[in-house]
This record gives structure tokens, sequence and C-alpha cells, in this order.
């Protein structure tokens, strides 16, 4: 099985513009995530595609690997699906370019989940881990996830799912970590579908899968995610380097 990794990294960004290229500890927030990806030695290549020509080079000019987006695109899963069309690969893995503390054991984990899926009934995998903070579940910043029995996603959202109507009934709360790992064909046949209602009302890429009919096995970890979205998470970033 050849795995590879493929990092979106847009320059524009509505909470924080421009992160990808803010210092952290003498290197680019997104270098960081490259190098990273790179020495968990998960993967048979390492991709940054993005949109932003300053990124392009950020990455060129220190021997990495990138690719320039030919057209807009509506999610990372679009932007990765035009990169990858013509690259060999059995799975896709999407790194978020605004984590550079990437942890190789829950990557190790959703890669574990494909090579134990013998009847291939997994199109996506990705991660969660259990919240108990009631303003954490409550938190529209944090995407929730339910599961049925089996591990398979039923539904995201960023309110709270489900609903305590009824409370002590051992319900769990999952947050949601965006890393996603996609046979390549599943992520090829997500970009030629359009958009439908949910996923317009969430602004939640995976709902598309969801709604299509593909199937999302969600692996629980322990290792939370440490990802920059504002001002705030770069000061805090910058005394973890």
């Amino acid at each position: 099985m050849k795995i590879i990794a493929v990092i979106p990294a847009r320059y524009a960004s509505t909470r924080f513009p421009a992160k990808l290229m803010q210092d952290l500890g003498g290197k680019t927030v997104i270098l960081r995530t490259y190098e990273a990806a790179v020495a968990t030695n998960l993967f048979d290549d390492v991709f940054v595609v993005t949109d932003s020509e300053l990124i392009y080079n950020e990455i060129i000019s220190h021997n990495g690997k990138a690719i320039m987006s030919i057209k807009e695109h509506e999610s990372g899963s679009d932007r990765i699906a035009e990169a990858v069309e013509n690259i060999d690969a059995d799975l896709v893995i999407n790194v978020q370019g605004d984590e550079p503390f990437i942890n190789k054991t829950p990557l190790e984990q959703i890669i574990t989940a494909f090579q134990n899926d013998s009847e291939k009934k997994i199109d996506l995998a990705s991660l969660m881990f259990e919240i108990k903070d009631k303003s954490e579940i409550e938190n529209p910043n944090n995407v929730k996830v339910i599961t049925d029995q089996y591990g398979f996603a039923l539904y995201f959202s960023r309110s709270v799912i489900p609903f305590p109507r009824e409370e002590n009934v051992g319900v769990r709360y999952m947050k949601h970590i965006g890393i996603y790992a996609f046979r390549k064909q599943a992520l090829l046949d997500f970009a030629k579908l359009p958009m439908l209602s949910l996923e317009a009302s969430e602004k939640l890429e995976q709902l598309r899968y969801l709604e299509y009919g593909k199937r999302i096995k969600m692996i629980e970890t322990s290792h939370a995610s440490i990802g920059i979205d504002t001002p705030e998470d770069l000061e805090k970033a910058r005394h973890l380097v």
C-alpha cells in the first residue's frame, strides 16, 4: 500500500490571515508542519498543495515538495483531489497545515485501520477524542461527531450532538480532529460531487461524504491536536518549540 501525505495550505484565512507564514521559533508554521510530517517516516511522499506562491516557494526553497493549485477550491479535499489525480498512491492522508506538532501515534492508528480493512468497507477515516468540559462541548468551533456501534460516523455538527435530553445515559461527547485518510478513488469521487445542503449549512466538508453514502471510520485517540487558528494560539505554540 503506497501512502502519501498531502498538506492543503491556503494563504488566506478568515480568522487569522497568513497564519501559515507566521514565524514559529525561527521557521514558518507551514514549514514546521511539512518537516513534522516527513519526520514521522510513515509516508512514501509528502506534498504541500497551495494557492500561494509565497507558500510554494517557502517549501521548495527548503528542498520540500509543493504543488500549486490550478483552480480555486471550496474545501481542502477538493484541493487535494486535484493535486493527487496523477500521483501514484493507494492511501492519501490529509494533514492540516496549521498543526505543526504532528503526533505519530494517531497517524499510525489511522493507517492501521485501512491495513486491517480487508473487505474495503472504509472509504475514509478520521480521528476523534473525548471532551468533557461543558464549554468545550458547546463551543461551535469544536466539531462534534457521533458514530454507530461499529465506529462509523453518523453525523458531524458544530451543535451539541447528541442533545442531552436525558442525562446519565452514558453518552460521550467526541470532538473531531480534522486529519483524514482517504482511499484515492473515494477522494477523486468526492471532487466530482456537488455540495449539498448539510455541508453548505454547517460548512463541514466531511458531511458531503455522508450525504452521498460514503463510510467514514472514526478512530478514537487520546492525542489532542494543537492547531493554530488565532494569534493567541500562535503565542501558545511559541512556548512549545
